[in-house]
């Protein structure tokens, strides 16, 4: 586990990269003192011409950050597209104190200073916006070619919604306004995926004009992106458990794998968007505002996943708490499972005629976001200012699977085969596979023939499903801000208060269809054999999986659905549907003053939360719809300082408050079953928010003529901290038409006790060229630039003890980290542009995360994500003014994503600890390197 105290090798390294920061600005900053510098002036614009596009656009990035009230970061203009950014979470994870989680290799969610990725708002224009999949705010739907700034507010002010708890993503739209006149910019590019050959291709464009009307101006723009790129997936999956039966010595300490497949996938994501803004200022003092943006993620998955059932005959091993010898039994009378005494260990040995447990899988994922927006701005007499808007957004989860189809081994067990385990190297787990003989008197089994193709076992088809299922989210907004400038103790304040109203509704419509006997089969056409729904294709990754095997058919899995569709019906899923709806009123009291020293920031907001959620549960015998409600009022105040030391250098102080909401399916009033995946996550309407109470304190230097040095320490108090608690769910309540759920994976909300993080952040950027002649440098070398970034994050918060039924403690109160916390988040990047070539080099590191806590004694403990870094570069060359070349090689690393199980702090039944760490890997998987390579042009 990871502990909760300081690291030494993390604090080492953080400590090494935040040094390097310092001493690598102080030189620059000592030349500066001395250099004739060309400051802009406070509000004079940056106007990014492209021909030195990072120095240009980290200009005005830091110019945004350095005139802010509050702690901001900036992605400013060209930046975003600088690396192979295709998405808002990848081009903001370059920011301080921003990492990012991905899937499939493709960053999806954000996490702000380490904290978890619920606790960042994601807003377009100021206007926070619900993502398909709730509060967990994705990213990777939304393309980065629709931003003209992205800006990271970690400073949380009165005018944020109050479950922004460690900042807001807000994504600043393109106006026509931006530009002098008529402006066009596009992009076209192609690309490979190095794993499995896969192509990739990208392009975006934008149009816009400003047209007089009258004495003002009406601005005009559209835009629009698309990308998509395919991929195959090298993977596997192991899943651990203590086995009551292994009674002999040591048990205690012993997790056995329960099953280990491969999952294997061939994907085609697309991201695509179209974008319209209306912008009319018929004066100086008033603007209305209309813009529309739909942005959809679509991910076609056809994912062939073998599932070695290795538990499958646990009950032939008999409970024994005698000592046995070790030696290896290659003719046990048992499968093997857990078994000690022919000489199995967790990690390694021979399990004797198991189920191969095989699906076929085609989905048609997609996720998006419609969002419109009407606001106005308008400036009176005496400095009083009307700011008005409203909103309605549409987000849509479409989790539907085209069909799914299971090929399962016989019960006959010399039909079956055995399967030789090495679990040693937590990067790969190793098969062997043989054909299973049963030998007689007492009926015994051995390995027979090694096999490579495991086609060639029988696996006749047993049912084939079909889910439709789309969750809607629907939400309204409201907002009117009054403001005023005057004089407030001395100083020159804008006062600003603000009502808001927010109503959200989550809906999930999900039926299904499964199809389970010869008929049906018939009646559809479907292959009960699978080489019959196969296609003859080799394997397209590198993981050395120990067998071959046939990709299914993606066609015919279509036409098999087809056919189901005409001829059958579907069932709702009743236990899986339900209705949330929450509704805020929100009011606040803000004003800004600004001083000779620096300025002021204070307020607090006021928010009136209402939750109703309804389902289909049952409670007893009876099943029927079940409605619960849930309110509360909740004060957020916050209070910023800011100090100018001088012209260039800026000490902020801040206080912060927010209160994390549990998401919508969360608080549903039943729970959900996933067959599939063999889960069960269960809903908690009665589940508190997760107050936070924090302060910041940031020392930033704005290097002159050009550079940024920033050091800053952060501290945030949580109560009732949400928590998600995994266990098996251990009874039959659940189980129907002969589908035993017992032993599914439970997962539901929680609240915990209290706790905390803290840590330290710090930042630097400079470039050579304003030093070059002092140093008596060429002029070449000017090209050179460096950016990097560090934070190091403590978190320790209270998991309270579980107890079960009898109120026997199952699971003791214990500190663990906060879920979803990296103790080290670090990019270092440097550059060079000269002469139309641009050059950049991007390293991205995240240390291990918990994603989940452990709360029986059966499970194998607590589930961290391993350190997670990504190594990137991007080369650009103006041929033109205004056309330029690119090429970007993205995860040039290729390092997998790797989830592991800890036991360390599972407490057997003396009290003692498991002494393993880090060795459980429970899922393993890795994507390729990318490449691609086109054209921008820009007038």
């Amino acid at each position: 586990m990871q502990s909760r105290f300081i690291n030494s090798r993390a604090f080492v390294r953080s400590a090494m990269l935040c040094s390097a920061a310092v001493l690598a600005i102080f030189p620059v900053a000592a030349m500066a003192q001395a250099a004739p510098a060309a400051d802009a002036a406070d509000g004079d614009a940056i106007v990014v011409t492209g021909s030195r596009p990072i120095a240009e656009s980290e200009a005005a990035a830091l110019q945004v950050q350095k005139n802010s009230d509050s702690l901001v970061s900036v992605v400013s203009s060209d930046a975003a597209g600088r690396l192979p950014d295709q998405n808002i979470a990848q081009a903001t994870g370059r920011l301080p104190g921003v990492a990012v989680e991905r899937d499939q290799g493709q960053a999806r969610y954000i996490s702000i200073r380490g904290a978890p990725n619920y606790w960042t708002t994601l807003s377009f224009d100021g206007i926070n916006v619900v993502s398909p999949e709730g509060r967990d705010a994705r990213f990777d739907s939304i393309p980065s070619a629709i931003a003209a700034q992205i800006i990271v507010s970690k400073a949380v002010t009165p005018d944020m919604p109050g479950e922004t708890v460690s900042g807001n993503v807000n994504v600043i739209t393109r106006s026509a306004f931006d530009y002098d006149g008529f402006h066009f910019a596009g992009k076209a590019g192609y690309g490979i995926a190095e794993l499995g050959n896969r192509p990739q291709y990208e392009g975006s464009a934008v149009v816009s004009t400003r047209v007089p009307a009258g004495e003002g101006e009406i601005g005009v723009l559209v835009s629009g992106s698309y990308y998509q790129r395919a991929m195959i997936t090298d993977n596997f999956e192991t899943d651990y458990e203590r086995v009551s039966q292994d009674q002999r010595p040591d048990s205690l300490n012993r997790f056995w794998a329960q099953e280990t497949e491969n999952k294997l996938y061939r994907l085609t994501r697309r991201n695509w968007s179209l974008s319209g803004r209306l912008d009319w200022k018929p004066n100086a003092d008033n603007s209305i505002s209309l813009r529309s943006i739909y942005t959809t993620f679509t991910d076609d998955e056809m994912r062939d996943n073998f599932r070695f059932d290795l538990d499958d005959r646990q009950g032939d091993l008999v409970a024994n708490t005698a000592a046995c010898g070790t030696a290896v039994n290659p003719t046990p009378t048992t499968t093997g499972y857990a078994d000690v005494c022919i000489g199995n260990t967790p990690f390694q040995g021979t399990i004797y005629g198991i189920d191969i447990r095989q699906r076929s899988t085609l989905r048609a994922f997609e996720q998006s976001i419609f969002t419109n927006t009407i606001e106005g701005t308008h400036e009176f007499g005496d400095g009083w200012k009307l700011n008005w808007l409203g909103n309605y957004t549409e987000s849509k989860d479409d989790r539907s699977v085209i069909g799914e189809t299971t090929w399962d081994s016989p019960s006959t067990r010399n039909l079956r085969p055995t399967v030789a385990y090495d679990f040693t190297d937590p990067s790969l787990a190793r098969l062997r596979l043989f054909t299973t003989v049963q030998l007689s008197s007492p009926t015994r089994y051995e390995a027979g023939t090694p096999v490579t193709d495991i086609d060639s076992f029988t696996k006749p088809l047993a049912s084939m499903n079909i889910l439709d299922a789309v969750d809607t989210t629907k939400a309204y907004t409201a907002k009117f801000v009054v403001s005023r400038e005057t004089e407030f103790l001395g100083g020159d304040a804008v006062l600003k208060a603000g009502f808001q109203f927010d109503q959200r509704t989550k809906t999930v419509d999900e039926s299904s269809m499964a199809l389970n006997n010869a008929t049906q089969f018939a009646t559809i056409g479907i292959s009960t054999s699978y080489n019959g729904f196969s296609l003859d294709t080799p394997f397209k990754g590198k993981i050395p999986m120990g067998y071959t095997f046939r990709y299914f058919d993606a066609d015919k899995m279509r036409a098999a659905s087809d056919a189901a569709r005409t001829n059958f019906t579907f069932t709702p899923a009743l236990g899986n549907i339900y209705d949330v709806q929450e509704e805020v009123m929100a009011g606040y009291l803000m004003g800004t003053v600004r001083y000779d020293w620096g300025s002021a920031v204070g307020g607090a907001r006021i928010e009136r939360v209402k939750n109703r959620g309804t389902a289909v549960a049952t409670v007893g015998t009876v099943t029927g719809p079940v409605t619960a409600e849930n309110s509360g009022t909740l004060v957020f105040p916050s209070m910023h300082l800011n100090f100018d030391v001088d012209t260039d250098k800026k000490l902020r102080i801040g206080f912060t408050s927010g209160a994390a909401r549990a998401d919508y399916d969360q608080l549903r009033p039943n729970v959900v079953i996933d067959d599939s995946n063999q889960r069960i996550s269960g809903g908690n309407p009665g589940v508190k928010p997760e107050r936070s109470y924090g302060v910041d304190a940031y020392y930033e230097y704005y290097v002159q003529p050009q550079g940024y040095f920033m050091i800053g320490a952060f501290y945030k108090k949580v109560e009732d901290v949400l928590y998600t608690s995994r266990s098996t769910f251990g009874s039959n309540a659940l189980d129907s038409n002969g589908v035993d759920r017992s032993g599914y994976a439970f997962s539901g909300i929680t609240n915990g006790g209290s706790g905390s993080v803290r840590g330290v952040e710090a930042a630097a950027q400079f470039q050579l060229d304003p030093y070059v002649s002092d140093l008596g440098l060429p002029d070449w070398m000017g090209g050179f630039g460096i950016t990097a970034n560090a934070t190091y994050n403590d978190s320790e918060v209270t998991k309270p003890a579980i107890l079960d039924a009898a109120g026997v403690t199952i699971s003791p109160e214990r500190k663990v980290p906060l879920p979803g916390t990296s103790e080290v988040v670090y990019n270092v990047g440097a550059y060079y542009e000269k002469y139309g070539l641009s050059l950049r080099l991007q390293y991205q590191n995240r240390t291990a995360w918990a994603d989940g806590f452990a709360d029986n004694l059966d499970s194998a403990g607590d589930t961290y994500w391993a350190e997670d870094d990504e190594l990137d570069f991007s080369a650009r060359y103006e041929i033109s003014n205004g056309i330029e070349i690119y090429f970007d090689a993205a995860n040039l690393l290729n390092n997998p994503g790797r989830r592991y199980s800890d036991p360390s702090n599972i407490l057997n039944a003396q009290g003692v600890s498991t002494p393993f760490t880090n060795r459980y890997t429970i899922e393993w998987e890795s994507f390729g390197r990318r490449y691609s390579g086109g054209i921008r042009v820009n007038f």
